[in-house]
């Protein structure tokens, strides 16, 4: 096999705004992070978990707004808590079925 069939076309890309990941398809999830523990205490795990809509965001924050503060303006529905965490969902391209031609 020459390298240039085995060249990857893999392209990093910076996403750090509402807008960028909209414009690239990125699905981003709330998962609530609040513990097992309070204090001493033992406590049931807040297991929420949502994915939030784009389009929202956007119109709420504005396209500008940096993905990395998002967290700190998000609160869980279920439990009140603050401690929230954000997961990146890339959309796969399928690059095999377009050269196919399906």
């Amino acid at each position: 096999m020459t390298p240039s069939a085995m060249r990857s076309y893999f392209v990093p890309i910076m996403i750090e705004t509402l807008g960028e990941a909209w414009t690239h398809g990125v699905r981003l999830t709330m998962r609530c992070a609040w513990g097992k523990q309070l204090g001493l205490k033992s406590i049931r795990e807040c297991i929420y978990t949502k994915e939030l809509d784009m389009e929202t965001l956007i119109c709420t924050h504005g396209a500008a707004f940096p993905i990395s503060m998002l967290a700190s303006r998000l609160k869980c529905p279920r439990c009140d808590s603050r401690r929230v965490i954000i997961i990146y969902s890339f959309q796969r391209n399928d690059l095999s079925s377009k050269a196919v031609g399906w």
